[in-house]
């Protein structure tokens, strides 16, 4: 019995022990498998429903919306949205610090140095940019901004880190061409088989 059958079973004694059932009447519920029978409540998500969260952005763009941002649009959305936490120039704070290069685009952060990991220091693929901050900001409406606006704003920061000319419209071929500076620096996890690493 693995450990994922146990905790079904557990919860699910729990469940009717809360209802002043029995063990008895919990436990009719497993079918031979593990798998807990049909309680008789919920319904399959329809297409609609998956494909509003199947928005995730691999690092080479794959999955990038159509759209696009500008710098100017995303100046605006920032000192709505992201200010607060950010700072006006994003290195204030008093949450991360979003702009910075280390010198020389050097690479620190495995040998002890501090240097302050941010999206122009540490960030490894532009396109996952968009994607966490489509799903994560603002912090107190996360998911909230429309493409164009997530566009816009991930335009600005790029801008802000040197990595983007003001003028430049960023749209989905524009973000997956951008080379971040960190890009070589991190490995794919290609393990196979437990602890073996190719």
């Amino acid at each position: 019995m693995t450990f994922r059958n146990v905790l079904r079973g557990i919860v699910v004694l729990g469940l009717a022990a809360g209802c002043n059932g029995d063990a008895q009447v919990a436990t009719q519920g497993l079918e031979t498998s593990g798998e807990p029978a049909i309680f008789g409540f919920g319904r399959d998500a329809d297409p609609e429903e998956v494909a509003r969260w199947d928005v995730d952005v691999m690092p080479d763009g794959a999955g990038l919306p159509v759209g696009h941002g500008t710098v100017a649009a995303g100046e605006l959305l920032y000192r709505a949205k992201c200010l607060a936490c950010h700072g006006p120039t994003g290195v204030e704070g008093p949450w991360d610090v979003l702009v910075g290069r280390v010198a020389n685009d050097e690479f620190p952060f495995g040998d002890g140095r501090r240097a302050p990991l941010t999206i122009g220091s540490y960030w490894p693929h532009a396109p996952t940019l968009f994607d966490y901050l489509r799903r994560s900001m603002p912090f107190d409406a996360p998911g909230s901004l429309r493409d164009d606006e997530v566009y816009s704003v991930v335009a600005l920061l790029l801008h802000w880190n040197d990595l983007l000319e003001r003028d430049v419209v960023l749209d989905a071929e524009m973000l997956s061409s951008i080379q971040m500076p960190a890009r070589d620096r991190f490995v794919m996890d290609d393990r196979v088989g437990g602890p073996e690493i190719r």
